[in-house]
């Protein structure tokens, strides 16, 4: 029997297909750009039971390639009806993802452009077949006769011989704006011939990277009575804790209804969107900000595991079942990795008045997966602990984006001879659907209070903790402030602990800076979510994205704007948390010719949710 959260298998994509089909949707240039479960709102999930009947509906955004036409729909798989088919107004409401033959077709439109051949030719580039144009997203500018257009920014690379990494010989000043339905190209920008880079960057070359260090002892991990979680389909059950496990082809890898002790926690945690912003305000630059789960869609780029390499020691893998672009299903072996890991010492004390001497160690569950997206590569590791914390932690390496250095340039730092990595972020926002004993939470801002020298505080030692509400959406938008340790609070005020305190969850952010470009910026517009670190929302089932449905050249305002415009009563109620984390990327040339990696990310953790220590009992 389905469970409405089960992930979409190979034969229920195939039957959307022909469902979509059959009622007219599919036709000879239709391109499935999304496809993915729409699952059921949250009250029925909680109210399933096994044995219910269960209603498996998908929604689709399906783009006609000679048109440029677009629309949105749900279908209901179980009853082959269609429920909702939307016309999607591509210049108020953005575009379909890009589709990895949107990539291919750029490579065709600008090579077949006489004008770019021309200025490919002016800095001495004649053999094109070692030219790598690269498909980036257009944004949205208010650029004249592109309103409404399904449309693509081109940079371009060049290698040296077929294994050559491209990366390493920007061909810059140059960018083609591409029409993908009309397949051409709509406008060239020749700023200004740079000299191309070209010492290469094969970190896969043993001649360029020298002979493999023999020093290192091998480290084995063993767990020869097999690992400590189970594993029945999608459901994962670990030391007190139960989730399911999900995919989606945009967000990549869900979880869903984690539970502690039998007591829910989270309904479901994803990465609602990402966006790398650049900061060169070049003419042949300017527009380099990309929404890679709402433009490329995350869950499409996942790589294969290799044992060994990406997870060590009793390993269970889960494969992804996607679908492509014709509407069929292809399979992704080992997407997933669930594995254990210790994590050092979990408590200690060394008592002087009883010489007692006791040490635990701590250990968690290890989910995760990793997507590739053209010259990054991001690793998604979701951790529970055995005390009741839950992270994630987003593991950025791969090879940075290049450009031409110019002596004295202020927007990219010099990594190796004439080649330049362009200054970024990295910004993420973790949708946090919270359920901490129930439905009925409210989240309240926790902080550390300076008290000033006065009566009651004669030497001036006193501070406190300050408790605050936030009672409504427009008091939840909010910025994290590390001098004063300012927390997050979920609690349940209906359930208290033994000393009648409300049980809770506590958000610990990371407080790295928020999206640097102006107020005023085009992107700050459409990437609002990144303006502050906290974003609370009573629960709605269609408020899924924090850069709404539709990132790819929306004009803006979409998402978390929208969605808190409501101004949503949030005390005692369903609610939803936001926050925007990530990085600032001042590149370094250790970061080439291939990038260590580079970590983000955020702790969920038990504040009063447990009587006492919850691990008290671990085994010495």
């Amino acid at each position: 029997m389905a469970h409405p959260l089960r992930r979409l298998g190979a034969d229920e994509i195939r039957l959307a297909k022909a469902l979509l089909v059959e009622h007219g949707l599919v036709g000879e240039h239709t391109r499935f750009a999304y496809l993915g479960l729409e699952e059921p709102p949250k009250a029925e999930v909680l109210a399933f039971r096994e044995g219910d009947p269960v209603d498996r509906r998908v929604r689709a955004i399906l783009l006609d390639t000679a048109t440029g036409g677009a629309a949105d729909v749900v279908a209901s798989l179980t009853r082959g009806a269609v429920n909702a088919a939307a016309e999607i107004d591509t210049g108020r409401d953005g575009q379909p993802a890009i589709m990895v033959e949107d990539l291919v077709a750029v490579d065709e439109i600008v090579k077949a452009d006489a004008g770019w051949r021309a200025a490919m030719e002016r800095r001495g580039v004649t053999d094109l077949d070692l030219v790598r144009p690269c498909p980036l997203s257009a944004g949205s500018f208010g650029i004249q006769g592109e309103e409404g257009r399904r449309m693509l920014r081109v940079l371009s690379f060049v290698q040296h011989h077929e294994k050559d990494h491209p990366w390493a010989h920007p061909v810059d000043g140059l960018v083609a704006y591409v029409d993908l339905i009309e397949r051409r190209v709509l406008h060239l920008i020749d700023a200004e011939v740079l000299p191309i880079p070209q010492e290469e960057g094969n970190f896969d070359d043993p001649a360029q990277v020298g002979p493999a260090r023999t020093s290192l002892k091998p480290i084995h991990i063993t767990q020869p009575e097999g690992p400590s979680f189970g594993l029945d389909g999608d459901v994962v059950t670990w030391e007190g804790w139960r989730l399911r496990v999900g995919f989606d082809a945009r967000e990549g890898l869900t979880l869903h209804q984690l539970s502690l002790q039998d007591r829910p926690v989270v309904y479901r945690a994803s990465v609602a969107e990402m966006m790398v912003p650049y900061a060169d305000p070049g003419p042949a630059r300017f527009w380099q900000n990309y929404f890679d789960a709402g433009e490329y869609l995350l869950g499409q780029q996942v790589v294969p595991l290799m044992a060994g390499c990406d997870c060590l020691g009793e390993i269970r893998y889960l494969d992804a079942v996607l679908p492509g672009g014709d509407g069929e299903p292809r399979e992704v072996p080992n997407a997933i990795c669930l594995h254990e890991e210790d994590t050092g010492v979990a408590w200690k004390h060394n008592d002087l008045f009883t010489g007692s001497s006791e040490t635990r160690r701590m250990r968690r569950l290890v989910i995760s997966t990793f997507v590739a997206i053209g010259n990054y590569d991001y690793g998604f590791f979701w951790y529970l602990y055995l005390d009741g914390r839950i992270e994630l932690e987003v593991k950025a390496t791969g090879v940075v984006f290049t450009s031409a250095y110019v002596e004295g340039g202020r927007w990219a730092t010099q990594v190796a001879p004439d080649l330049g990595a362009p200054y970024h972020q990295h910004l993420f926002s973790a949708r946090l659907d919270m359920t901490v004993d129930g439905v009925g939470n409210a989240v309240d801002e926790v902080e550390l209070e300076r008290v000033p020298v006065g009566p009651g505080n004669q030497y001036g030692n006193a501070f406190t903790r300050k408790v605050t509400r936030l009672a409504r959406e427009s008091e939840a938008a909010r910025v994290a402030d590390p001098t004063v340790g300012r927390t997050w609070q979920v609690v349940n005020p209906t359930r208290t602990n033994r000393l009648g305190q409300p049980v809770a969850y506590a958000l610990d952010p990371q407080p790295a800076p928020l999206l640097a470009a102006d107020d005023g910026a085009a992107i700050t517009g459409r990437a609002a979510f990144a303006t502050r670190h906290l974003w609370v929302t009573r629960y709605h089932p269609a408020e899924r994205y924090a850069a709404g449905d539709l990132p790819n050249q929306h004009p803006g305002g979409a998402g978390l704007p929208t969605y808190v415009a409501a101004d949503r009563d949030l005390d005692g109620q369903d609610v939803v948390l936001w926050h925007t984390f990530g990085m600032l990327h001042f590149p370094r040339p250790e970061d080439w010719p291939v990038m260590p990696v580079a970590t983000c990310g955020f702790t969920l953790r038990p504040v009063g949710f447990f009587d006492r220590n919850p691990v008290l009992d671990l085994p010495r």
